[in-house]
């Protein structure tokens, strides 16, 4: 976010005396108790049927800092809300008002009092403008809403892998945790089902960060493709499936519609999950397989990422041994 004019008091950048004004105004005063009253009759709240009402908070012990401060933060949250009705609703009108308020507030966002107002038109506005996007300054980035980052990460790929790489390492440890510790019977590596799996949070988090952006996606599985190269480490292929199981679970039409994989990987998600494939899925799996043409070689890819999921392995695996099984039992030959 560029902060270029905001760096100091951001009041006075919207026309209200701030921390500077009153500098000025104690150090070249006189007087300075008259300059400190003369500037709360001038900037309290200008309401005529409150001033009389003052001196009784006064003699319940109640300091005007703390009156003020209730104050802001009715106001603001009542600001907050009415922003948040607005941001619900469609059309260039909505989005002409939101502009005017975002170059209006902006100024503010340094005011901590202030920037949760500021933060919610950014979070409400679809399309926000490069000059409030530039990442200058940690604190403003820390503060925004994930709605605001994902505007940020889709212009800064190296930003968006620093925040995504730690979620990756976590899962790896989990799973790793998890597949490694053999003091444990009864939380086995292939016990939970698929639906379960997806719900963990790295899993979750990921898909909150991306929401319905396919070029996000395209990152975080451009990373996930690397790292498996890189490490052959399968659980990067676990979370290359459950990561698009999860946003089909919250029916993210625009990117499952466009990822190739999806009905490959969602009628092989329903044979884990159902322990079994029939002939027809069977053949839905194959012909999947046998659609892809020439110059697709990076479906193929991703294909094999998903099949190489150690949870479609264990499933596959068991599959062929049943088979064989019924096979002998049946002293009938294999086809």
């Amino acid at each position: 976010m560029t902060t270029s004019k905001i760096i100091g008091a951001g009041l006075e950048d919207v026309g209200v005396p701030g921390r500077n004004f009153l500098r000025n105004a104690l150090t070249s005063c006189t007087d300075p108790l008259k300059a400190i009253e003369e500037f709360q009759l001038e900037n309290g709240i200008l309401l005529p049927s409150l001033r009389p009402m003052l001196p009784l908070l006064d003699l319940h012990g109640v300091r005007r800092l703390d009156f003020h401060t209730s104050v802001l933060e009715e106001l603001r949250d009542r600001l907050v809300q009415h922003i948040n009705e607005i941001g619900q609703k469609e059309g260039k009108e909505r989005d002409r008002k939101l502009k005017e308020l975002l170059a209006k507030s902006f100024p503010v966002v340094r005011v901590k009092a202030l920037r949760p107002v500021v933060m919610c038109i950014l979070r409400n506005t679809p399309h926000i403008d490069d000059k409030y996007l530039k990442v200058r300054d940690r604190e403003l980035y820390n503060d925004t809403d994930t709605e605001v980052k994902r505007q940020i990460w889709k212009d800064n790929q190296s930003l968006f892998g620093d925040e995504v790489s730690p979620l990756l390492s976590q899962y790896i440890k989990e799973k790793e945790t998890v597949l490694f510790d053999h003091l444990n019977l009864t939380n086995l590596f292939f016990t939970p089902s698929p639906k379960v799996r997806r719900q963990g949070e790295v899993v979750q988090t990921l898909a909150h960060m991306i929401g319905n952006s396919v070029k996000l996606y395209d990152m975080v599985l451009q990373f996930l493709r690397t790292l498996f190269l890189r490490t052959r480490n399968i659980h990067y292929c676990t979370l290359r499936a459950e990561l698009l199981m999860a946003l089909h679970d919250l029916e993210v039409q625009d990117i499952i519609s466009v990822d190739p994989c999806h009905k490959f990987t969602w009628c092989l998600d329903a044979c884990i999950r159902e322990k079994n494939v029939d002939i027809k899925r069977s053949r839905e799996l194959q012909g999947f397989l046998d659609s892809i043409k020439r110059g697709h070689e990076q479906v193929l890819g991703d294909l094999s990422m998903t099949l190489c999921d150690p949870y479609a392995i264990n499933f596959l695996a068991t599959s062929a041994t049943k088979i064989l099984q019924h096979l002998i039992n049946n002293e009938s030959l294999p086809r």
